[in-house]
This record gives C-alpha cells, structure tokens and sequence, in this order.
C-alpha cells in the first residue's frame, strides 16, 4: 500500500464485510492482513469508526499526529451488498 488513506479504504471495507460475516475466515485473515499494514507500515493506531447519515469518519494516530478521514458509505458498503446478494462468488 502506497498511501495511507489506500490502506485505510481497503482495512475498512474488509472490516466491514468481517463485520457482516464473523464466520468468514477469509474475510478475517484479509482484515488481519490489512490491519497488520495499517500497523506496521503506516504506524497507525487508535483507529475509532464513527458512522454519520453520509459517511464513515476514520480518526487515528499515525506516529505522533492525530487525524481524520471518511469515506462515503455508499463506497464502503458496496462490497459486503455484494457479498450478500452473491455469497457463492466470495
């Protein structure tokens, strides 16, 4: 992952469709996988998820600094719809 703001899209997403799906053990080692990145790589921590009407707001320490980041939900929660209405495919 080049950017952090790519890790923590794809961390969310995956969380997300974890969330949905607690026994999905793909999506568990995925979501592993990308908070690994998120730790290791961006030095991330103390990520808080606030759902608004529009958007998830990300806060997060990266190093010593804090900050923020949201993303639609229509963006996020595109995937786990997909999932649902075709769970053969995942």
């Amino acid at each position: 992952m080049n950017s952090v703001q790519d890790a923590l899209y794809n961390w969310l997403t995956i969380k997300v469709i974890y969330d949905g799906r607690p026994s999905d053990e793909a999506a568990k080692e995925t979501y592993e996988m990308f908070d690994t990145i998120l730790k290791e790589d961006h030095k991330v921590s103390n990520i808080k998820i606030e759902v608004m009407e529009d958007f998830y707001l990300i806060s997060f320490t990266q190093g010593e600094k804090d900050r923020t980041t949201r993303f639609p939900i229509e963006m996020i929660d595109c995937f786990l719809d997909q999932v649902k209405v075709n769970p053969e495919r995942y």
